[in-house]
């Protein structure tokens, strides 16, 4: 729908008064916002949270290409035990030809009051295992990385649907008028990736606001977070009257716009992101003390800074691990995965232990997982396919009882057999812990009402405190 401004030559004249060009403004386009100070701003789900929400906020730690379950958090000794053949329940189709059984060589261990087996790649998150609820029996519909990674973040294979931090945005808003309610944090210029934080047909406020934080200076991570030719109280002027534009403009189209409402409410989250974000996304205020405990690297920068985004109220946080499929291991799977658990262990179980030292991780949920797993099965001598039949992921806090595994895989660790639960089933919990039910999440578009979780999901009680 087109909603451009037609502007008379006066109102032209005005806007050329105030000098230069939009400059933080500009960031309308790529920083979305919520919930400014502006009536009508707020969600129009005014009916949510539908019961009480045992999380406020979400914090998303996905392993972009596919962990291996059990060479974390699902002992599989029977991949010892038959190495190399291929007994029956190891011969599942995959995407690529596969040989015989891959055995794990990382030794597992129980960990915590509750005797949660943690293999010794992850030691230190293993501190947390009473707070760790693992998922072992999660499944999704496809072995391929685009349409897996539609699923697991968008809720559909099909493109051009809102990402699921998109509708926790759209239906709770956020704590924080200053900053977007939805943030992702993916170093580098992954352009392809971006459909997987859109907001597609849901008011454009609501998609998710894109930080490369591969440089640490804030000014460098969020483009135009600073206008040099304009003051901050000429810019205000400029708002104010563009504001008014708008809204007269949008009371001619009878003060029902999505399209315009959600550009009036990203330039107002824009214009306070100047101060706002200065603070929020630099992590060089944190203590030499605290850098350390989360180590360094872009997994470990993106962790702490998704800690600070939660204390200051972002809804949903995403963390990328990496740009591209770095999990994708088909071959050099084991050195490969040595490397990879290393990278996220100190950074996992420092965000755990500051959410948890800070009061957040009652009501943070955090999530880690990638869109599928991996084969038990060997491909290219010494690596492992995509397997869409079973994997592990976990969540931490925020409503999601600790200590425990939920559901099962086979002895092989190949497809769910207990308990099993389709992504579908995840983003219905993921929505029930922020006090969503996820059949009344609705938006109406092209004729249809759309969910997150389209017509399916169930939400797994067996997890819930």
């Amino acid at each position: 729908m087109k909603t451009d401004l037609p502007l008379s030559l006066s109102r032209r004249a005005a806007i050329a008064r105030f000098g230069g060009g939009l400059g933080t403004l500009g960031l309308l386009a790529s920083l979305p916002g919520v919930a400014s100070a502006l009536p009508n701003a707020a969600s129009p789900l005014r009916a949510l949270p539908h019961f009480r929400p045992r999380a406020k906020r979400v914090i998303h730690l996905f392993m972009n290409g596919g962990p291996f379950g059990p060479d974390f958090f699902d002992p599989k000794p029977d991949l010892t035990k038959f190495a190399g053949q291929r007994p029956e329940g190891a011969d599942l189709r995959t995407e690529r030809p596969t040989g015989g059984l891959l055995p794990v060589p990382f030794k597992f261990s129980n960990h915590g009051k509750s005797g949660l087996p943690v293999s010794d790649l992850l030691p230190l998150t293993a501190q947390f295992a009473d707070d760790l609820c693992v998922l072992r029996s999660v499944y999704t519909d496809n072995p391929n990385h685009g349409p897996a990674l539609l699923l697991m973040n968008n809720g559909t294979m099909t493109p051009r649907v809102p990402a699921m931090g998109s509708w926790c945005s759209y239906g709770l808003g956020t704590e924080n008028a200053n900053l977007p309610s939805y943030v992702v944090l993916c170093p580098g210029r992954p352009v392809r990736f971006s459909i997987l934080w859109t907001s597609a047909f849901l008011p454009s406020q609501h998609g998710g606001s894109y930080i490369n934080h591969s440089n640490l200076d804030p000014k460098a991570m969020i483009p135009w977070l600073h206008n040099p030719r304009t003051a901050p109280d000429a810019q205000r002027k400029q708002l104010d009257l563009l504001g008014e534009m708008n809204r007269e403009h949008l009371a001619t189209r009878g003060g029902a716009d999505a399209a315009l409402q959600g550009r009036i409410e990203a330039m107002e989250t824009a214009y306070r992101m100047q101060f706002a974000a200065t603070d929020a996304f630099d992590i060089t205020r944190e203590s030499a003390a605290v850098r350390e405990t989360y180590g360094k690297g872009h997994f470990a920068n993106g962790c702490l800074m998704a800690r600070r985004l939660a204390e200051r109220g972002v809804r949903f946080i995403q963390v990328y691990y990496g740009n591209g499929q770095p999990w994708d291991t088909h071959s050099n799977h084991d050195p490969s995965t040595r490397t990879l658990g290393k990278d996220i262990d100190r950074p996992i179980a420092a965000l755990l232990g500051d959410l948890k030292q800070r009061g957040l991780l009652e009501d943070t949920l955090v999530v880690w997982g990638g869109e599928f797993g991996r084969t038990p099965v060997s491909e290219n001598g010494n690596g492992r396919d995509h397997n869409p039949h079973g994997f592990c992921m976990f969540l931490a806090g925020g409503g999601a009882k600790g200590g425990m595994s939920y559901g099962e895989t086979d002895s092989f660790g190949f497809k769910a057999v207990e308990n099993r639960m389709h992504v579908h089933d995840l983003h219905a919990t993921l929505l029930h812990l922020l006090g969503v039910d996820h059949e009344k999440l609705t938006f109406r578009y092209a004729g249809r009402d759309f969910r997150l979780t389209d017509v399916h999901g169930n939400v797994a009680r067996g997890i819930l405190t």
